[in-house]
């Protein structure tokens, strides 16, 4: 083939993929998705702006729950791709023995989760992230701990402060009691950020944390060696749902630009600008690119509640009160049709129900379980169902609003004056007739009543709706907790504390509106 021919046929290669890569990126935007804590946000962001940089759009749900709920949010496509460690996916997911071999480890989940579901581990990025069970340096001193060995000698006399996560998985509390004997005096779920401040207050004395934690440094811990060589190999990578493979192979492709190129000693040093230094998110990540050679200047990735310029509590919420005021519409969303799905349901139910008694107490019972179930675990209870964003939160907060609507609504119209009543009985009124003319009115203000009840339940439970990436005033609550942030806390916090204050005042106006006089 001629010099000639062979440029015409590369550049009609490169306009080919060209095109295909404009096709795919007009096709749809990429969904990056992150778990609870600081390094996950970090690598989460850095794969979305590594793919904003290439002409992707992207579209980020940060800060989901815990590894079945971000597993989850994959295996349904509610996310494309997040960060996760291949030690996880060995034991928390496919539940298998944990290895000490990185490259065998790799290999089988490689293998297993492209065989069961369809998704794909990319190449490491070249770091590990072990768990790491830390004490105090007076703790270690003073009991002379170094080794997870030395632990399980006088973990009977300690408190522990431990992840959801590490609480419940193979490779956490129930394996390395079994394989070391620990057995705590007491045991707490803490979350990630708040684990390190309970145990520098004192208030446990041993958490589980992660080899490349800012926060170890931070409150200057000790790391007990893992001297039985219990915790497999846990390799950060992109893990990739089968969405993505299939819709957009160039995206994928860009990802692996990041594999192999990130150090222990690097994450270290991210993860303290992000904990320790407090330095932006979306700012850390944008430098880490630019200094691996993968970005050519900081992209503008548009305003994000994980980012402050300014050091007080005011200044923050000022700065931010766009994202603020956005969130808060959301928040208000959810709630809204919530509540209004809740009304309409619970309420005639419950002037059914009171029509047939016998069977309104089994009723009213078992929709009261629900109130029983933690919001979190009802909120993923609907993502293998709905999946995850805004349908399964509005289902979840849908249910959670039933019972007081439906309890008030039913002892309202049974308990209505029995002397109006009985003397529209003497009068020849329909039961209809009393029920819409003389139980009914009578027993608005204590349905009211609980449809405020269910109304300022509602605004509280939202902001979990945040772990599931439904978004709202949970959004900067769940970043702060994961980056100790505490205005990042309160900038979700408090407009959700007078978001229900506004709710329930609003509805105490329709409570005196409906109020029969006299």
């Amino acid at each position: 083939m001629i010099p000639g021919s062979v440029s015409i046929l590369l550049l009609g290669m490169h306009l080919s993929l060209g095109l295909q890569v404009t096709s795919a990126v007009l096709a749809r935007p990429i969904v990056v998705g992150s778990k609870p804590f600081g390094e996950s946000y970090l690598l989460a962001e850095m794969f979305a702006q590594l793919l904003e940089a290439r002409g992707f759009e992207v579209r980020r749900r940060l800060g989901l729950g815990a590894t079945e709920i971000a597993f989850q949010a994959l295996r349904t496509n509610g996310i494309d791709v997040y960060p996760e460690y291949t030690g996880t996916g060995l034991v928390a997911v496919l539940g298998e023995r944990p290895s000490s071999d990185p490259r065998q480890v790799y290999r089988q989940v490689s293998r297993e989760f492209r065989r069961r579901y369809g998704a794909r581990w990319l190449p490491p990025l070249g770091f590990q992230n072990t768990y790491a069970i830390a004490v105090r340096q007076e703790t270690a001193r003073r009991l002379r701990l170094t080794t997870l060995s030395d632990l399980a000698r006088v973990s009977s006399s300690l408190r522990a402060g431990l992840t959801a996560d590490f609480i419940g998985r193979p490779d956490g509390l129930p394996g390395i009691r079994k394989a070391y004997g620990i057995s705590f005096r007491d045991v707490r779920a803490l979350l990630p950020a708040v684990k390190y401040q309970a145990l520098a207050a004192g208030e446990v004395d041993v958490i589980d944390g992660y080899s490349t934690d800012g926060f170890i440094a931070r409150y200057d811990l000790v790391v007990l060696e893992d001297d039985r060589r219990f915790f497999p190999p846990y390799e950060a990578a992109a893990l990739v749902g089968p969405a993505l493979t299939r819709d957009l192979p160039a995206g994928v492709a860009v990802l692996t630009e990041l594999s192999g190129l990130l150090t222990e000693s690097d994450m270290r040093r991210l993860n303290r600008r992000i904990e320790v230094d407090g330095v932006p998110v979306a700012r850390v990540a944008a430098g880490a690119l630019l200094a691996l050679g993968l970005t050519r200047a900081e992209p503008a990735t548009g305003r994000n509640p994980r980012e402050a310029a300014s050091p007080g509590v005011l200044p923050y919420l000022w700065d931010e009160r766009e994202t603020i005021f956005r969130l808060t519409l959301r928040h208000l969303f959810l709630v809204a049709v919530s509540l209004t799905g809740a009304i309409g349901f619970a309420v005639p139910l419950g002037l059914a129900l009171e029509r047939s008694r016998s069977s309104a107490e089994p009723v009213i019972r078992g929709i009261g379980l629900l109130q029983t179930l933690p919001g979190i675990a009802l909120l993923a209870f609907m993502i293998p169902l709905l999946g995850i964003g805004v349908v399964p939160a509005l289902a979840a907060l849908f249910l959670y609003s039933l019972y007081p609507i439906l309890r008030n609504t039913y002892t309202g119209v049974r308990d209505a004056a029995p002397d109006a009543v009985g003397a529209a009985w003497a009068l020849g009124m329909t039961p209809g007739q009393i029920l819409r003319h003389v139980r009914l009115p009578l027993a608005a203000p204590v349905i009211m009543a609980g449809i405020r009840t269910a109304a300022v339940i509602n605004v509280g439970t939202a902001t979990l709706a945040a772990f599931i990436g439904a978004g709202g005033l949970g959004d900067p609550i769940a970043a702060g907790l994961a980056l100790s942030d505490t205005r990042m806390i309160l900038s979700g916090a408090l407009p959700a504390a007078l978001l229900a204050l506004l709710v329930d005042g609003v509805l105490g106006i329709c409570e005196r509106a409906v109020r029969p006089g006299g």
